[in-house]
C-alpha cells in the first residue's frame, strides 16, 4: 500500500469528505534522476492537499531534485526532467478518484 502524507490530522471520514468538498485532493509528484546513460523517473508518495494548501509549493522539493539531478542523462534526462517539472508546476498528478475508490474497496472488505 502506498503511503499517504497529510492525513495525520484527519480524524473521521466525515472530516475527509468535508475537506474534499472544499477543494482538497490527493496528488502525486514526479521527479527525475539521471546518471549519464541511465535516467529514472519516479512518482512520490501520495500527498493529501487541503483546500487551503498550495499544491505547487508542496511539490517544490521534487521539482528542485529534478532540476539538479535530472538533466544529465542522454537522451531521456532532459525529456523526463521537463515532463516532471510540468506535472509538478501543474499541481501534481491528481489521483483523488483512485484513492477514494481504493478506500471504498478497503472499507467493503473489512465490513
Amino acid at each position: 500500500m502506498t503511503k499517504i502524507i497529510g492525513l495525520e490530522d484527519i480524524q473521521t471520514s466525515g472530516h475527509l469528505q468535508q475537506e474534499l468538498q472544499q477543494g482538497g485532493k490527493f496528488v502525486m509528484y514526479q521527479y527525475c534522476i539521471s546518471l549519464l546513460i541511465i535516467t529514472f523517473r519516479r512518482s512520490s508518495n501520495i500527498y493529501f492537499i487541503r483546500h487551503e494548501d498550495n499544491a505547487v509549493v508542496k511539490g517544490l522539493p521534487f521539482t528542485l531534485l529534478s532540476l539538479v539531478l535530472g538533466w544529465w542523462g542522454i537522451p531521456w534526462g532532459p525529456i523526463y526532467t521537463i515532463q516532471s517539472i510540468w506535472v509538478n508546476f501543474s499541481g501534481g498528478k491528481d489521483v483523488t478518484q483512485e484513492v477514494l475508490a481504493s478506500m471504498a474497496d478497503a472499507s467493503q472488505k473489512t465490513s
